[in-house]
């Protein structure tokens, strides 16, 4: 397995696949206007994504996946911590995240239940939280702080 590298435009096609195969959204997912990925690949096949949207010094973490034979190896917190190291990097403050199934694995990397009008209204305008996820995600949050890049 290689680390996690930020995705090129031609990962677009397998990263959309991976995230269908974990039931993510993709609708709103094209080329040139995608959020930023990073991938994981094993045998040069991506088996992990994360992707992040910026807004301004809030990003948007979202399509967290790994796929199935790879779970439960550490791949999903390298994606995170790669993601969360960025966001830091480039001056983003916090993140937010909404989930229907990974709240539990979040909450251990110190996410936050938060409400949905807790966060920026630039983030509850975009697709991922007017028509993307269901009322039923949990929306949760972290603060980010210097240290951690």
């Amino acid at each position: 397995m290689q680390l996690v590298t930020p995705a090129a435009a031609s990962d677009l096609p397998a990263i959309v696949d991976l995230l269908e195969a974990s039931g993510l959204p993709t609708a709103d997912l094209q080329a040139g206007s995608a959020p930023q990925f990073w991938v994981a690949r094993h045998g040069g096949r991506v088996i992990g994504v994360i992707g992040l949207e910026r807004f301004g010094k809030v990003g948007l973490l979202r399509s967290l996946a790994v796929s199935s034979e790879h779970r439960r190896t550490g791949l999903g917190i390298a994606l995170t911590h790669t993601l969360e190291s960025h966001a830091v990097r480039s001056g983003m403050t916090s993140l937010v995240l909404l989930t229907e199934t990974a709240a539990a694995f979040f909450e251990r990397l110190d996410y936050e239940v938060v409400t949905r009008d807790a966060v920026p209204v630039s983030i509850q305008a975009s697709a991922e939280f007017r028509t993307l996820c269901p009322a039923s995600a949990v929306c949760m949050m972290r603060k980010l702080r210097v240290n951690e890049v």
